[in-house]
């Protein structure tokens, strides 16, 4: 099984462009700007550098450029157009483009640098929100629909989990909490490795001036009573992308209330795609379920997400 994909469909490069597949077959048309090989049954089929090619136009082309101008281009002054363009540019879909070029080139540097560039203007809150967040969606369904590799998603997932790693530290480093503020504790139950989400609440609460505890991934409800022994008023915060799933989120939920809140002050909030699949019956006293971050911000931080 090959890990990275080389082949893509005329479909693929306008899910991962944006760029409608009767327009990419004009532009081949008229301007020659790529040049697929075909099937035996007549299918245009087309390599990682068209791909790469057509990211690059792409970009040139949503920040202004002719697409005849751009066909007049050398090869090789395109690339050399677009770091420019994505370096400098305060578009937020200009910095998507550039992070998705990133990918499909497995380039670390380009990352860096338009990541650099971002920081030097917003602060990472509005990174993450604004461009990581939508960043994210759009690979997933292309990882969904067959665009993009695992071996993409990996390597661009790792490279955003590396930022906020590095953000927090910065955080940790030179921050105390508050005194008396909450004590928020981040984990992922049994089975869910999906952490992305709450890597990014714990450098935003301690951002915020509180004390957080985090567990990262895949904890049984039982290691948690640990926590009882440092303290009984911890708010416990979880984001369920996979597990528990939807036969199972209830049943957790009432455990976890009757383990490690009924006889405290402790709180848990959830996020994330399984909570669709809470019932009524299963808000209890001290659970909080959350479709967003903002409102979350708003009622357990006392702030809002830009102040």
């Amino acid at each position: 099984m090959k890990r990275i994909k080389d082949s893509f469909s005329i479909k693929n490069l306008e899910n991962i462009s944006g760029i409608k597949a009767h327009t990419i077959r004009i532009w081949e048309k008229r301007y020659n700007l790529l040049s697929p090989e075909r099937t035996d049954t007549n299918i245009r089929r087309y390599s990682l550098d068209s791909l790469r090619k057509l990211l690059n136009i792409t970009l040139l082309y949503n920040h202004g450029f002719k697409i005849s101008k751009i066909a007049n281009l050398e090869e090789e002054e395109i690339p050399i157009l677009v770091r420019d363009i994505a370096l400098k540019s305060t578009s937020e879909q200009v910095s998507i483009n550039a992070f998705k070029l990133s990918m499909v080139n497995f380039d670390t540097v380009l990352f860096d640098a338009t990541f650099d560039e971002l920081l030097a203007k917003n602060d990472f809150t509005f990174i993450y929100l604004k461009i990581f967040i939508p960043l994210m969606n759009e690979l997933g369904i292309l990882w969904q629909t067959g665009a993009i590799s695992p071996s993409h998603e990996h390597f661009i997932t790792n490279l955003i989990k590396q930022k906020i790693h590095i953000q927090t530290e910065l955080i940790q480093r030179s921050n105390t909490p508050v005194k008396n503020n909450p004590k928020f504790v981040l984990y992922l139950p049994a089975n869910e490795i999906h952490e992305m989400s709450i890597l990014f609440l714990n450098y935003f609460i301690l951002n915020k001036g509180h004390k957080t505890i985090f567990l990262g991934q895949s904890i049984p409800t039982n290691s948690l009573k640990t926590l009882l022994s440092y303290s009984t008023e911890l708010h416990f915060v979880t984001y369920i992308t996979v597990e528990p799933n939807r036969t199972e989120i209830n049943n957790y939920i009432k455990e976890f209330h009757q383990e490690l809140i009924a006889d405290y002050s402790n709180n848990l909030s959830m996020f994330g795609p399984q909570i669709q699949y809470i019932s009524e019956d299963s808000k209890l006293d001290g659970i909080n379920v959350y479709s967003s971050f903002e409102p979350f911000i708003e009622e357990q931080l006392n702030t809002s997400i830009f102040v």
